[in-house]
């Protein structure tokens, strides 16, 4: 006669399966804990020289923070002389950065509109993006020299502040170029054949559906661009030449720049203008600031609008 076993089915785990769950799952949750305190770590060994940067500009630049400086040029004042200011290499850099914003700022997203939607793998398309790829790796002082011996000595033009800007686009190109690129490469390519199958030309789409959908990220790259070209100095030593009187045409005559500023007043062992170049490079850093700020603000409400 055969006896039934009254029992029931187990339900514990198998034989050391617990535990080797358990240590595994303990396992990841280490190197869990280990990965995210050393990224946290990276972070912080980053952040340290820039908050240590920002505090020395800061803590040095206030000493001469005040209308003045804002008010007047270092017109007939010399190094050791207390006052002065900055007024004149304020507004040139404010005209040498739109005037270089407006010649880059197109070209390159035309640039990139091209290289995305059209170019392909054609041939030209290549040509183009390894032609942007050289450019990245300029040197400033470059870009100045080929302005200063194109635009200056073989044209026969003189000092300016349009030549200073000239020097910055070639320098702001790339840049622009390769961001507007790598976020019109964001966009999902649904967006764009739900455009064709209503009958949407292909500029069309471009216009009204692929660049509002990559305008936020666009404009970043434009303000990092700006940031970039707005604190080089040596082009600019080598095409607005230097000045401390005040000019307000861009388009004629030497004007200055708050590089040119800050490097002219650092190099004064004086201590009034030691003072005038951190307050120099207070403002610079403040200004871009600003732009990056008026920038994001512009960004956030163009999205808005388009959704």
């Amino acid at each position: 006669m055969t006896t039934l076993s009254t029992t029931g089915p187990s339900t514990g785990p198998p034989p050391g399966k617990g535990t080797s769950l358990t240590s595994v799952s303990l396992g990841r949750k280490v190197k869990d804990r280990s990965v995210q305190g050393l990224v946290y770590l990276a972070f912080a060994l980053a952040v340290v020289p820039l908050v240590s940067v920002l505090w020395t500009v800061l803590v040095n630049g206030l000493e001469r923070l005040d209308p003045t400086f804002f008010q007047f040029s270092m017109n007939a004042v010399s190094g050791s002389d207390p006052g002065g200011g900055a007024y004149h290499a304020v507004i040139g850099t404010l005209q040498q950065v739109a005037i270089c914003s407006a010649i880059a700022v197109p070209l390159s997203i035309l640039t990139a509109i091209y290289l995305v939607e059209y170019a392909g793998n054609g041939r030209l398309g290549k040509i183009i993006s390894f032609t942007v790829d050289v450019m990245m790796g300029i040197p400033s002082i470059v870009a100045g020299l080929f302005v200063l011996a194109l635009w200056l000595l073989t044209l026969g033009f003189e000092f300016s502040g349009f030549a200073g800007a000239l020097s910055l686009t070639i320098l702001m190109i790339p840049t622009v170029t390769r961001s507007a690129e790598e976020m019109l490469k964001l966009v999902p390519n649904d967006l764009r054949e739900a455009s064709y199958a209503l009958g949407v030309p292909r500029w069309r789409t471009v216009c009204f559906v692929v660049l509002p959908t990559a305008l936020t990220g666009m404009i970043t790259g434009v303000m990092l661009a700006v940031a970039r070209v707005m604190g080089e100095t040596a082009p600019l030593l080598l095409t607005i030449f230097f000045t401390k009187a005040i000019n307000n045409d861009p388009f004629n005559g030497p004007q200055a720049s708050l590089p040119t500023f800050i490097w002219e007043q650092a190099a004064d062992p004086s201590q009034n203008s030691i003072d005038r170049a951190w307050t120099g490079a207070l403002v610079l850093i403040g200004i871009i600031m600003l732009l990056n700020l008026a920038a994001r603000l512009v960004a956030r409400r163009t999205a808005a609008k388009s959704r």
